[in-house]
């Protein structure tokens, strides 16, 4: 999950890197990495803060409820822990941007020069990945 987040946050950090600035552009990337933080720490119990509780209501019958099932100091800690995840895997994305720049330069060149890229063109870039989907040791 954490690095589907990272993935997700890496257009809004390469905007920041390269333009120093930021758009509008990853309101969508933004709505699903906050609701999926908020998952993690609300409902997943994937959170030391809130610990192994999970605050979602699989009956339904709550959910036209204005109440929260928990106190204001737990929602405080909920969006602290929500925030911290966000902005970790935002810095990991950066400098995982940053370690990768001149590749990612080589990367906007080759696309500028083809407008169609495969595997094979990251492979020649960046190297074999790590690990593979079928690796059966992960």
């Amino acid at each position: 999950m954490l690095d589907d987040m990272c993935s997700t946050l890496g257009g809004r950090a390469a905007e920041d890197l390269i333009f120093g600035k930021i758009s509008t552009g990853a309101l969508n990337d933004l709505e699903r990495i906050t609701k999926q933080a908020y998952a993690m720490v609300s409902y997943f119990g994937m959170s030391k803060e809130i610990g192994n509780t999970s605050f979602y209501d699989s009956t339904g019958v709550n959910e036209y409820s204005f109440n929260k099932p928990y106190s204001e100091k737990t929602a405080q800690i909920i969006d602290e822990e929500v925030n911290k995840i966000i902005s970790t895997q935002y810095q990991r994305a950066k400098q995982i941007l940053s370690d990768n720049y001149n590749n990612y330069i080589i990367l906007a060149e080759r696309l500028l020069d083809k407008e169609v890229i495969f595997s094979e063109d990251l492979e020649d870039i960046f190297g074999k990945r790590l690990f593979s989907g079928t690796d059966k040791n992960l």
